[in-house]
């Protein structure tokens, strides 16, 4: 894809052929742009660049050495040569070297099939090991709920790093140990588990190994849906259907829900719920704990709770702020209270026999049904987690073809959604909803237009008033942690005091740019699926959670109403501060 070319150009010689760039820019984004491509590794679109890997080199007329075009700026008649003899053989030499301490293992290798290494070395032929030496050995580091990190497959390109401390601003992990030696690992090389990870997976999604993956829970899904004695449900994320596609050959943004469905179905689950339908239970209560804090003079601004990397995140560096999170789960763990509870009493079921599964967009929600605070008597709300990316691999290896699937609709109860459930997908997406419905709740009328633009957009902060009721209501939206980071140090040294309501997505672009997204998930990619999402939303005529017929049978027939004794047994929680060794 080729991108415009700015103002202000000068021209330089690329390959014998004129081109035009912009003078200070780096030589590998003037590349990109005129369609012209060089390998990389380390290299991470968006943040300065390292040079680390040496990948990217090429040749340039008047340097003696081989220059990473990553990192070297542009100057008017520079004449580059990106596939000489010279630099070739440079990079084939360099993948080699990585190559002579990597194991052996690629069948059986979770990157097996999307390993960058894997992929470079094919396409320089590399066919034999050249260069053989005593390897280090390392232990897997299993302790995790989410996250397995192999040091083993590790090259330390140093993507992980940066973007879990330049972009999350956890910084849990980094380089530690000196020369041959060196690794990348947490304080003290100890557990992920102890470690200030808060699971959000954007390490996973960065690495171009097998060297940090996430923690499969395929194989007791599987003896589940292999066990008679045993009713198996499956609840879907609402960025889940709009992205699984690309796995499959559909265009990213596509909408596979009734395709998905059906091969859901096929695979042996006996009930298929969607999550949207907890995102408009979730709307419910947390526009209504909102309107009450509002009313009461209660603690603000208030924090949206969905997001199980941004509440660990809270409780690991900002502790004093946890009384600022709204008190409601997230929508994976209400719709597994409701199952347990509602949907086990209506078809006479015993809990403890139901094997409750979700497919998430995100490696923290392993984390998230793993607390102990999501679950009662004994047993846990959500059993198994499934990502996008391992959910993929299930339909493989049922050998199920999408393609020709007939799409099917979710069962009932929670099969009904608003669209505004499904637009929790995206950065924005909770706020939009929570505003559409704490508007109706307040005024008792629907908003003229349901489409607020203020905050819509993949900006890393957005701010916003709403006027509703003669109330200036203050809103924030938020994704990244980094972004959050810099939000909540304004509010708290006393910068921002006009925010009621701050919407926090842990990861870049919401959900839809999630840690257990498909391999490969890059802006465009996130900006595709963030337009399928708010296409669902234009085209369907329920497109407020209050009025979900599914959601009012529910408060009638079980919760009573929003934020009851009944809502806050089920439906809300509480968080505590966390201790970590770093």
């Amino acid at each position: 894809m080729l991108m415009s070319t700015p103002n202000n150009t000068v021209q330089i010689e690329v390959n014998g052929r004129p081109v035009d760039a912009v003078p200070g820019e780096t030589l590998l984004k003037t590349l990109r742009r005129v369609g012209i491509h060089v390998p990389t590794l380390c290299y991470y679109d968006g943040l300065p660049p390292s040079g680390a890997c040496r990948i990217c080199v090429v040749e340039v007329e008047g340097q003696r050495s081989l220059v990473p075009s990553c990192a070297f700026p542009v100057t008017a008649g520079m004449k580059v040569k990106t596939h000489s003899d010279r630099a070739v053989e440079a990079r084939r030499m360099i993948i080699e070297l990585l190559l002579a301490d990597h194991p052996d293992d690629c069948l059986f290798c979770e990157r097996n099939g999307n390993c960058r290494l894997r992929e470079l070395a094919e396409s320089f032929g590399i066919r034999r090991r050249r260069f053989v030496g005593q390897k280090d050995t390392y232990s897997r580091d299993f302790s995790g709920e989410s996250i397995v990190r192999d040091p083993e497959k590790c090259i330390k390109c140093g993507k992980c790093v940066r973007v879990c401390e330049e972009i999350q601003g956890v910084a849990c992990i980094d380089f530690i140990n000196r020369g041959s030696k060196t690794i990348i690992g947490t304080a003290f090389d100890e557990g992920l588990n102890v470690s200030s990870c808060v699971n959000c997976g954007q390490c996973v999604t960065a690495c171009p190994t097998g060297a940090l993956v996430g923690k499969s829970h395929i194989k007791r899904i599987i003896s589940a849906l292999r066990d008679p004695n045993l009713h198996v449900v499956v609840q879907h994320a609402p960025s889940v259907s709009i992205a699984l596609g690309e796995e499959f050959g559909f265009a990213a943004g596509s909408d596979v829900m009734g395709i998905m469905h059906a091969a859901l179905r096929q695979m042996g689950f006996d009930r298929v719920f969607d999550t949207s339908f907890s995102a408009d239970l979730t709307i419910m209560e947390e526009a209504t704990e909102l309107v009450n804090r509002v009313k009461t003079g209660g603690v603000l601004p208030m924090f949206t709770s969905c997001s199980p990397g941004w509440i660990k995140y809270v409780e690991t560096f900002y502790p004093q702020n946890i009384p600022n999170l709204s008190s409601c789960k997230s929508p994976q763990a209400m719709l597994g209270a409701v199952i347990k509870t509602f949907y086990a009493e209506k078809n006479n079921l015993d809990p403890k026999k139901i094997f409750s599964v979700s497919v998430m967009p995100c490696t923290a929600k392993k984390f998230e049904a793993s607390r102990p605070e999501m679950g009662r008597s004994g047993y846990q709300d959500i059993d198994a987690v499934l990502t996008t990316r391992e959910l993929a691999q299930m339909i493989r290896r049922f050998d199920l073809d999408l393609k020709s699937l007939q799409p099917e609709t979710a069962d009932s109860p929670f099969g009904i959604r608003s669209s505004a459930g499904k637009i929790f997908g995206v950065t924005g997406g909770v706020m939009e909803a929570a505003i559409r419905s704490a508007y109706h709740f307040l005024t008792g009328k629907e908003l003229s237009d349901l489409k607020v633009e203020a905050v819509r957009g993949l900006d890393g902060i957005k701010e916003a008033h709403v006027e509703i009721n003669g109330l200036n209501v203050g809103v924030a939206v938020v994704n990244g942690l980094g972004n959050a980071k810099r939000l909540l140090d304004q509010i708290n040294s006393g910068e921002k005091t006009d925010i009621h309501f701050v919407e926090v997505m842990t990861c870049p672009g919401g959900c839809v740019g999630g840690g257990g997204q498909p391999y490969g998930t890059d802006i465009r990619k996130v900006q595709l699926r963030t337009h399928g999402l708010y296409a669902i939303d234009d085209g369907e005529k329920l497109r407020v959670s209050h009025a979900n017929p599914e959601i009012v049978q529910i408060y009638k027939e079980f919760l009573g109403e929003p934020n009851s004794h009944k809502s806050h047994e089920l439906l809300h929680t509480h968080y505590h501060e966390r201790e970590t060794l770093t």
